[in-house]
């Protein structure tokens, strides 16, 4: 039985033939949880890599949810320090996704991520469905963080980004063990709301929290 190997540069190389030299991978980390921000990552890698391929810092580099932690650690770290790599990291927190709901929360933040490349690039590459609201034009790819190294970089920073504020969130309020879950909805965490109320940063709005007063602090 034959492997074909996926080109993960393929979106990208119609692009750079095009004569687009920078183009801008988008994806988010967090619409599912019941606490938290949902932070959005944008990431441009250099075309030359299309003919020299990835360091070999980044190899093995994929969607971040088929990563290890230490693997995600050690590509963010990478991601933010070579030179040759753009990339902004926005978030929206959970009192504005209360406000104008999950979806839109989710668009504000890539474009805030993509706010801060400069100057904007000419064209992202999006993981999953169109985005109306993006501020530029875009190929939507379903499965994108899997099939694109520039949505699978920002696949890794979104999600490091957003762990590593769901850690500060655990320091400050423990009982909810936010370190572990990283605020989604497991039955640990259902357990500490239905103890302890909802804390300043849980989503008012999300179903298991309706019905849930706001604990003191």
């Amino acid at each position: 039985m034959s492997t074909k190997l996926i080109d993960r540069f393929e979106f990208e190389r119609v692009l750079w033939s095009q004569k687009i030299a920078r183009v801008a991978g988008v994806d988010e980390a967090g619409r599912g949880p019941l606490a938290g921000p949902v932070v959005a990552a944008a990431a441009i890698l250099p075309s030359r890599w299309a003919d020299a391929g990835l360091p070999a810092e980044l190899t093995g580099l994929n969607d971040s949810k088929q990563l290890t932690e230490t693997q995600r650690e050690k590509f963010f770290e990478f991601l933010t320090h070579c030179a040759e790599i753009e990339f902004g990291i926005a978030l929206v927190d959970a009192g504005v996704i209360d406000e104008i709901n999950i979806l839109q929360a989710t668009h504000c933040a890539m474009n805030d991520a993509l706010a801060k490349l400069n100057p904007l690039p000419p064209h992202a590459l999006v993981d999953g469905r169109p985005v109306k609201t993006l501020r530029l034009p875009q190929t939507a790819i379903v499965k994108g963080d899997a099939r694109s190294y520039s949505i699978a970089a920002a696949s890794v920073l979104a999600k490091v980004a957003r762990d590593r504020l769901m850690l500060d969130a655990h320091a400050q309020w423990p009982e909810y063990a936010f370190a572990e879950h990283k605020g989604y909805g497991t039955a640990k965490h259902l357990a500490a709301i239905a103890k302890h109320g909802a804390c300043p940063i849980h989503r008012k709005t999300f179903a298991p929290l309706k019905s849930v007063g706001r604990a003191a602090f």
